[in-house]
């Protein structure tokens, strides 16, 4: 029977492996190198075609770093034409996975042996230090450049919140705070349009914050949508004057559900949600004062107090067009974002300082923004122009 096992040499296996995806990986890469080629020509090698826009002539060799392993690619040499590639940028020598590795372990605080030695077991390539301090500072100042960038756009909506993160400041670990600013363009897109690092989410630092956005071009704001977070509501008033603020119903919601008995929240929710379901704004209101009525027989005067005190800026999204009131109201597209950003940098744990906190966060945002979150239209911003030329039309007719 025992002369029946077959014995697996796993160390075998394991490079066979790692050969034929690395093969694969080569192979696929070249081919469509090649097709860009073909297109760029606008004829396929070897072709005679009047629409041709250049030759082929020849090839030269590159070695790329893929997470596969070193691959050997043949780049495309043309004649009449230059060979820009879409795939591989020119100079580059590494895939931008692992480019982005690369800075996620200096972040984490990872020692540059040990970096050296992770590099060479995930892509068969020593990364020497020199190379690793290089690409942090690369990173680092294309990320500054992208976010002290002017705004050019005008954006009708803009959304604020903090992000908490560990530091380590003196020997002692305490809270920093990333501030981001999201907004939305006349075109209906997202844009992350600021990050900052604010020491405390206080008066001081959303007041900096504020101002360096409205120095980098951010103007005719019509809303700011945001938690009740300390002096920010002031700051908004102060340096924004024409914006109008807009709580986020849904931590006024957890506000108010702090001082209220958990087996009673399911109720008082239901309370809540049904004022911000009126048609309009005298409605929500009219609701609010049964719901406040409500409270006070149920002996919640906390909450009521909470509710009545808190109501107005929870509606001043009826000021805007009824097709954006579910997205206007609530804080949740920066908060979606921010929960990206925290399960990365929860591996990392504590950082080495705040500006490292803030090039991660910046990091992450920019690859959030590069993907469909940013292309893909997120309101129909024709229904707040035609709100605006009408107010104005009133406007001028009763003047």
């Amino acid at each position: 029977m025992s002369g029946n096992i077959i014995q697996l040499n796993e160390k075998f296996i394991h490079n066979e492996l790692k050969t034929l995806v690395k093969n694969s990986v080569e192979e696929t890469i070249n081919s469509l190198l090649d097709a860009e080629a073909d297109k760029l020509v606008q004829a396929e090698r070897y072709a005679r075609d009047e629409a041709r826009k250049g030759y082929r002539a020849g090839h030269y060799d590159r070695s790329f770093t893929t997470q596969a392993g070193e691959v050997n690619l043949k780049v495309p040499k043309l004649k009449g034409v230059t060979f820009e590639s879409a795939i591989i940028q020119r100079y580059q020598r590494r895939e931008c996975s692992v480019e982005e590795a690369l800075i996620e372990m200096y972040l984490a605080g990872v020692s540059m042996r040990r970096v050296e030695s992770i590099t060479e077991i995930l892509w068969g390539q020593k990364v020497s230090a020199g190379t690793i301090s290089n690409l942090n500072q690369k990173c680092f100042a294309q990320i500054e450049e992208w976010r002290s960038r002017k705004l050019t756009e005008r954006y009708p909506y803009v959304f604020v919140d903090g992000i908490f993160l560990k530091r380590c400041w003196g020997g002692a670990f305490e809270n920093a705070s990333v501030l981001v600013a999201i907004g939305v363009t006349e075109d209906g897109y997202r844009e992350v349009i600021g990050t900052a690092e604010g020491l405390k989410e206080d008066a001081a630092s959303w007041k900096s914050f504020l101002v360096w956005l409205k120095g980098r071009g951010l103007e005719d704001v019509k809303l700011i949508i945001g938690d009740k977070n300390l002096g920010m509501v002031e700051s908004i008033g102060e340096v924004f004057p024409e914006a109008k603020y807009q709580r986020c119903t849904v931590h006024m919601y957890r506000n108010i559900f702090s001082v209220v008995p958990r087996k009673k929240c399911k109720e008082v929710a239901k309370m809540l949600k049904a004022i911000h379901a009126q048609e309009n704004k005298e409605a929500a209101k009219e609701k609010a004062k049964l719901v406040i009525e409500k409270l006070h027989e149920m002996k919640l005067y906390k909450a009521a107090e909470k509710l009545e005190t808190g109501l107005d800026e929870t509606l001043t999204y009826m000021d805007f067009p009824s097709e954006h009131w579910l997205r206007i109201r609530t804080n949740n597209v920066i908060e979606r974002v921010n929960r990206e950003i925290k399960r990365r940098t929860r591996v990392i744990g504590t950082f080495p300082d705040g500006e490292s906190a803030l090039m991660l966060v910046c990091a992450r945002l920019r690859h959030i923004a590069s993907n469909s979150w940013g292309t893909k239209r997120y309101l129909n911003m024709k229904h707040l122009a035609d709100l605006m030329r009408d107010e104005i039309y009133l406007k001028n007719k009763i003047s």
